[in-house]
């Protein structure tokens, strides 16, 4: 985890998404949400066979991507 995120928020208060919520709030697939993760673009933590996604995590992501038009 980040150490921003860490160092804010205790782990007890992080909420966390599945590959599917965090697909269905960026508006596309679980495969590029497994992409994401596995490239490290996308910072999760692995709980048996699945992933776990910090909502913080989404946020700084899509805060990161936004491109400004020209």
């Amino acid at each position: 985890m980040s150490a921003e995120m860490s160092a804010e928020t205790p782990l007890s208060d992080v909420r966390f998404l599945t590959v599917a919520e965090v697909a269905s709030i960026m508006r596309v697939s679980k495969m590029t949400v497994y992409r994401l993760v596995h490239s490290g673009e996308l910072e999760a933590i692995r709980v048996g066979r699945s992933f776990r996604v910090p909502e913080q995590a989404v946020n700084q992501y899509l805060r990161e991507s936004f491109v400004a038009a020209s």
